[in-house]
């Protein structure tokens, strides 16, 4: 009779923060839209770049960019309602971005502040210094990340719905929107449909593929990305939505702030 192998390995208190805010998101009226974009442009540029420098810009960086300016130009889309039912419209937009700074450990929800502010290359570069040393990033050494470990769980939770009552709070401690990404482990195409905790407004990040595309009455080899919109419908409705989609497909399209 053969025995069976395992290996045990913690459930860490980070991971468990993960759960909490999913328990919250559960009951959140999320809607998704799903896009595809042609990032020919903007990929052919950042691998000229490299070729001419040898150094490799973030990707991610250049969709932070074009994501912060879409919703600045479109801010109703990352509103927050406060306890006196009114809706709150920050003129920054502060972008939380998933960085896997360790191998399969949980990622640091590191803020952009005032993205729709910052050029590409300053995104690029905030973004390298967190990857490089997490404990650069406020979110992953500030206080309210220490507490969190070691506090009772229904204590979180009952913070975490606190803060969505007070749209001053989640800014400062959760950012306005956020983006997270699948897309760079793997060639192709894929959409990715995520739970969204706290936020208005969620980005996901999918995979890229090559196929064929018409410009300028030819058939070309193009490459497009895939994106997936989550809005809280609660707070947005279709239109606005869409007016931020097609902005949000204007800029990426266009290499929005690659000319650095």
């Amino acid at each position: 009779m053969s025995r069976d192998t395992f290996t045990v390995a913690p459930f860490s208190t980070a991971r468990q923060l993960v759960v909490d805010s999913l328990e919250i998101g559960v009951r959140r009226h999320v809607v998704h839209g799903l896009l595809e974009i042609d990032v020919t442009c903007a990929r052919r540029f950042l691998r000229d770049y490299k070729a001419k420098t040898g150094e490799t810009l973030s990707f991610t960086a250049f969709i932070v960019a074009c994501f912060a300016r879409a919703v600045d130009a479109h801010n109703l889309v990352q509103a927050y309602r406060d306890w006196r039912n009114r809706l709150i419209l920050f003129d920054d937009v502060d972008v939380v971005v998933m960085i896997e700074a360790e191998v399969d450990r949980v990622a640091v929800p590191h803020i952009i502040r005032a993205a729709n502010k910052k050029t590409f290359r300053e995104i690029h570069d905030e973004i390298r210094a967190v990857q490089s040393q997490p404990q650069k990033s406020a979110q992953a050494s500030g206080w309210l990340m220490r507490i969190g470990l070691v506090v009772p769980g229904f204590i979180r939770r009952f913070y975490m719905r606190a803060l969505m009552k007070n749209p001053r709070w989640m800014k400062n401690f959760g950012g306005t929107v956020v983006l997270s990404s699948f897309g760079m482990f793997g060639r192709g195409g894929g959409w990715g449909v995520a739970m969204m905790p706290m936020h208005t407004l969620g980005l996901m990040v999918g995979g890229i593929a090559e196929k064929p595309g018409v410009i300028d009455g030819r058939i070309e080899i193009r490459e497009y990305l895939d994106l997936t919109i989550n809005v809280d419908h609660d707070i947005v409705d279709g239109a606005p939505m869409a007016r931020f989609a097609r902005e949000l497909v204007r800029l990426v399209e266009s290499g929005y702030g690659l000319e650095m």
